[in-house]
């Protein structure tokens, strides 16, 4: 049974007089619950439709990728009810001991053999398979950032608060991933980093500033990384320069989203995931859906993150303090901003980063990750706090 605790609100200017907040604690948001459910069912059975033929070429198996992704979800949906009832309070005092663990995990990484283009990023686990401590650190970032907005919320306009502290820890962070080099992870964490800063209080002029330097980073990011970087936004700009090699994912993306249409071909039949497009259930599986289910099909995918965000924030705003707002607003973030910027990737909006969508790409580390994030957020909607007059 849920358990009501009222109390007095007092100084609340947008409550009327003799109004009372009241603390429901027991029962989660269902409507964000089903909503979870709904995208990765929806996930699962694309990644099916998008993944098969290569699984079958690469793997001998066409289910390899599904049932890999299933166990994932299975394992991460256990997570999400387990931490659902975990009191998100007690995620503060472990705030800084998780982003000592995640800095860790990104400079053993660097020690790894890397793949065959040279990027670490993954670890090898035991039954688990390639485990990618970079999805933990997102989630050990936004635990750290909501401790700290929420300690010093009311001088979080000042730059001693609001700016340096932050920008000290996203230094660390994202001289590590740069060393990996995980371009698109750093572009997320800094989204994060920037909406949780913005909606915890740091004035607008200090982004201004924070935004100078990180232009001049990513320009001094494409110089010395060379061509890996500067080859991406020249190819960008030219999608049809080298169609059989560079262009070739770009080009095939495209192609898979016009074929699609209004209607699409139908669950199941896109061609281009025979061999044509290159990785279709990984960062380009909604060219599949584009192909597979039309622009109807895009928009059902786009509303459902929008949704998403819109809920997410919504529990944000009736949590009864600070760091469970933070907490909400910075995994409702990492969604939208990444199916954002994998969206505008596979349309060839922005250059190509190698972001994956979330929910519906290959992938159990980030799969297994976001869902035991979904249990933070159900566990803040249980301690939801309501007006009443």
């Amino acid at each position: 049974m849920a358990e009501i605790i009222q109390l007095p609100t007092r100084g609340r200017k947008n409550l009327k007089k003799k109004s009372k907040q009241t603390i429901k604690t027991g029962r989660l948001d269902s409507v964000f619950l089903i909503l979870i459910l709904v995208l990765v069912a929806f996930g699962l059975v694309m990644l099916f439709s998008a993944s098969y033929a290569n699984a079958y070429y690469y793997e001998g198996n066409s289910f390899r990728y599904i049932s890999r992704q299933s166990l994932a979800c299975v394992l991460g949906l256990i997570a999400m009810f387990v931490i659902s009832k975990f009191d998100y309070h007690r995620w503060r005092k472990l705030a800084v001991p998780l982003f000592a663990v995640a800095t860790i995990m990104l400079i053993a990484v660097l020690f790894t053999s890397g793949d065959e283009n040279g990027f670490k990023r993954w670890v090898q686990v035991p039954i688990l398979g390639q485990f990618q401590p970079s999805e933990v650190m997102k989630f050990a970032l936004i635990v750290l950032f909501s401790a700290m907005i929420s300690t010093n919320y009311k001088k979080m306009g000042t730059f001693l608060y609001g700016v340096l502290p932050f920008g000290i820890i996203l230094v660390l962070v994202v001289g590590l991933l740069y060393l990996e080099p995980h371009l698109s992870c750093i572009i997320l964490i800094a989204g994060i980093a920037a909406v949780m800063m913005f909606v915890g209080g740091t004035k607008f002029r200090w982004f201004a500033m924070i935004g100078s330097v990180a232009i001049v980073g990513l320009i001094a990011m494409l110089l010395l990384k060379g061509n890996y970087q500067s080859d991406r936004f020249y190819y960008w700009l030219h999608p049809f320069s080298d169609p059989l090699n560079k262009t070739m994912q770009t080009d095939q993306s495209l192609l898979s989203i016009g074929s699609g249409g209004l209607l699409g071909l139908g669950l199941g039949n896109s061609k281009q995931k025979y061999m044509y497009l290159p990785e279709p259930q990984n960062d380009f599986i909604f060219a599949i859906i584009c192909e597979e289910l039309g622009v109807i099909g895009a928009v059902i995918v786009i509303s459902l993150f929008i949704l998403f965000v819109y809920k997410g924030f919504s529990i944000a705003s009736k949590s009864p303090d600070k760091f469970g707002m933070m907490l909400c607003v910075g995994i409702s973030a990492q969604i939208g901003i990444q199916a954002l910027l994998n969206i505008a990737v596979v349309t060839n909006s922005i250059p190509n980063t190698g972001i994956s969508l979330p929910f519906f790409s290959y992938g159990g580390t980030a799969l297994a990750m976001q869902l035991a994030e979904m249990g933070v957020i159900l566990n803040v909607s249980r301690h939801a706090l309501i007006e009443k007059t």
